[in-house]
Parts: structure tokens; C-alpha cells; sequence
């Protein structure tokens, strides 16, 4: 009975998949669980509530208010309550509520007030997955740090066959299980994550950059701090939806002011992860003025900016963790694995721009990682919240783990 003890909300929204949730919620129980459930309005449609009130052994939440007296279920104390919210499935509707604050059932008032863990099983048809604006709802809320247990391929209710059965409740039994044997895995590590791109100033309006979002530093941030570590982020500009107050939070512009926040933070971390895209150069001087078009070409002189991690990766001292990022276009293996040497890291995670579903502003990654032994694994094309689980779970098998 290994969720023995473990107090789970389980949240049915409106979906054919929803008659799987008396599956789940058996297993939970058996697993020792105890299981509280809230379902949606348009979760009735699929199944009843005296189902699941069966299976869980206790009564089934839907309304705000309990009975006409006035007395009420407390959205606040039920998400209190929980050590894991988990919500499936979760259908498109539910989905972008999540996404975008919006209150208007006890369910979602609920999510909105839980403190603990949210897991989220979307299901829906093929094409309502893979619709820019569900995979932007899905990156939305992991960056919020919700986990997310993507969507398995088969045949459909629309009898289409590809990605968007919910998960079978069998294997969210073992996501859930998973997550609650290495809840606090990393409880007393300090962590310091570089993320972002910087912004490199020719004059006071422009600036030499690149493309990073900043997305997988923060799954990194989310997916460490979940895990019970206390988490620094140095930043360069981003436009992300950030819960700041769960990081200590620096945010930089150059490498220089990157470098110089992280220097200072360095000493005292267990762990650095170098998930920032440092700009390698910057102009040799900047303009006080804007610099004016004109009918002659323009030469800017760039000089070369200091490497972070290098520098960092110098005064690393013994038990001390360094993760490197690569992104490369070609040789990438041997051009990754020549950085894990000459930076000192510990592991590296490598990228490549030319894999599909890889690379910068993407929601999904996919992943090479080599360790400093020897031993390396590849990802398959995920949800960045997931490939940074898969990372942690990585950096624990570092020889040199603490």
C-alpha cells in the first residue's frame, strides 16, 4: 500500500474518458490512499455520482453549496486538505480555465486555492490535442508547475486513432506513486538555475540576443522546487508567467550582470544547472545615443564575453553538482561531450536544433543526456515539465551525488 497515508482530491471534468475515473479511483484506494472527489457539471453526463461515491467512500462534491441551509463546501480547506490534486481527466474546457484564472465551479475555485501539487490527465480528440491553443494552455500550466501526464495514443471516441486517450489509470497509479517516492529527494539541496537569454545593448533600444524563452530553465526551477529544494534563479529577460515568490529571484540583462549574480551565489549552492543562453559575444562599445540609419554600412566590433559556466565550473569544489546545456547543429555529440570535459560539469544535457519537437520557444523537448562516467539516455519528444523530472532523476545518479 505504498500512497498509504496520502490524502488525494481527484478532480472528473466533462469527457468521455471520465468513466475510466472509477477505474482510478479503485486503484488509489487499493493502493491505501484516501480519495476525495469533485467533478464538474458536465462530468454528470458521463458518470454519476453515487459511482465514484461508492468506490471512494465518500460523498461526491459538485455544487458550492451543500444544501439549502447555507452551509457550503470550502473550496479553500479541500485544497488545503490534499497532498496531491489530481485531476483526470481534464478536458479542453477545464484546461484553459486553469490556464487563465478563471473561477467559476468548485473545481476550478478549488485548483486555484490548492497549495499542494496539481497532476493533470488531459483526454480529448487528436485534433483538439495537438490545436496551438490547447498546447499552449498545457506549456501554460506546467510553467506554473503542474504536472502534467501527457495524453496516450489509440483509438478515440471519434474513432480516430493517435495522441489524446487520457493516460490509462494504471500508469497515472505509477506517475502518482512516483511522484510521492521522491517528493522532497532533494529537501536541504540549495540549487542555483541561470535562464533566459541576455540581452547584449548596441544603444539604448537595441540589443544582440537570441531566441530562448526561458521555458525549460523554469520546468527546471518548477520541478526542483516541487522536489524540495531551495531554488535561486538568475534570469535574463523573459515573458513567462512566473510565481516568483517560490524562487529567490535575481533578473539580469548582459552576461556580465548574469555572471556576476551567479558568482556571488555559487559557494553557497549543492547544485548550479547552466540552462541560460549566454549571448558568447557583446558590441565592444555601447552608443549613448540611438544609432541612426544611414546610407553607409554599419561595422560593430564584438568582443568575446566571459563563459560562465567555465569560470564557475574553475571553482567548483568536491560534492559540488554543475549541469551543463548544449544546443548544437552539428557533431552534436562529440561538441556536447567536449564541453562536459572543458567546463567541468558533472552531466550535460544535449539539444539539437535539427530534432523536431526540440529546441528554443518550444513547449516539448527532446533530450540527450551525458554523464561524466561514461553512461548517457535520450528522452523521447515531451512536455518540458516532464523532461525536467527526467533530468533530476539524472543528476541522482551523478557519481559524485551527495
Amino acid at each position: 500500500m505504498s500512497l498509504k497515508g496520502k490524502r488525494i482530491l481527484l478532480g472528473v471534468t466533462g469527457s468521455i474518458a471520465a468513466y475510466k475515473s472509477a477505474h482510478l479511483t479503485r486503484l488509489l484506494i487499493k493502493s491505501g490512499a484516501e480519495v476525495q472527489i469533485i467533478m464538474s457539471a458536465s462530468a454528470l453526463d458521463f458518470i454519476t455520482p453515487l459511482t465514484l461515491a461508492t468506490l471512494s467512500k465518500n460523498p461526491v462534491l459538485t455544487e458550492f453549496q451543500k444544501d439549502e441551509t447555507g452551509v457550503w463546501n470550502n473550496h479553500v480547506e479541500l485544497g488545503l486538505w490534499a497532498d496531491l490534486f489530481l485531476v483526470a481527466p481534464i478536458s479542453a474546457n477545464t484546461l484553459a480555465k486553469f490556464a487563465n484564472g478563471i473561477c467559476d465551479n468548485l473545481l476550478t475555485a478549488t485548483y486555484l486555492s490548492a497549495r499542494c501539487p496539481v497532476m493533470v490527465a488531459p483526454a480529448m480528440d487528436l485534433d483538439m490535442y495537438q490545436h496551438p491553443s490547447v498546447l499552449a494552455n498545457l506549456s501554460k500550466i506546467g510553467s506554473y508547475g503542474n504536472i502534467i501526464l501527457d495524453a496516450e495514443s489509440g483509438e478515440l471516441a471519434s474513432g480516430l486513432h493517435g495522441q489524446g486517450r487520457m493516460m490509462e489509470p494504471e500508469h497515472i497509479l505509477e506517475a502518482v506513486e512516483s511522484h510521492f517516492s521522491k517528493e522532497q529527494d532533494f529537501k536541504g539541496k540549495k540549487v542555483l538555475i541561470t535562464m533566459g537569454p541576455t540581452q547584449e545593448a548596441l544603444d539604448p533600444v537595441r540589443f544582440i540576443s537570441n531566441h530562448s524563452s526561458g521555458k525549460m530553465g523554469l520546468a527546471l526551477a518548477n520541478a526542483f522546487h516541487s522536489r524540495g529544494a531551495e531554488v535561486y534563479v538568475v534570469s535574463g529577460p523573459i515573458t513567462l508567467d512566473v510565481d516568483k515568490s517560490k524562487f529567490n529571484w535575481t533578473d539580469v540583462q548582459s552576461a556580465k550582470e548574469m555572471y556576476s549574480a551567479s558568482n556571488k551565489l555559487h559557494g553557497l549552492m549543492d547544485i548550479c544547472v547552466f540552462a541560460a543562453a549566454v549571448a558568447d559575444y557583446a558590441p565592444a562599445q555601447i552608443a549613448s545615443e540611438k544609432i541612426k540609419k544611414s546610407d553607409a554600412e554599419l561595422t560593430i566590433e564584438l568582443v568575446k564575453n566571459v563563459d560562465i559556466a567555465l569560470e564557475l565550473g574553475k571553482q567548483k569544489r568536491p560534492g559540488q553538482l554543475h549541469i551543463g546545456f548544449a544546443l548544437e547543429t552539428e557533431n552534436e555529440k562529440e561538441n556536447a561531450n567536449a564541453k562536459l570535459d572543458k567546463k567541468n560539469f558533472d552531466l550535460i544535457v544535449l539539444n539539437s536544433m535539427k530534432e523536431k519537437g526540440a529546441g528554443f520557444q518550444l513547449d516539448t523537448n527532446r533530450v540527450h543526456i551525458f554523464q561524466k562516467d561514461g553512461k548517457s539516455i535520450s528522452s523521447e519528444v515531451a512536455n518540458k515539465s516532464k523532461i525536467a523530472a527526467l533530468i533530476l532523476d539524472q543528476i541522482k545518479l551523478a557519481p559524485v551525488w551527495v
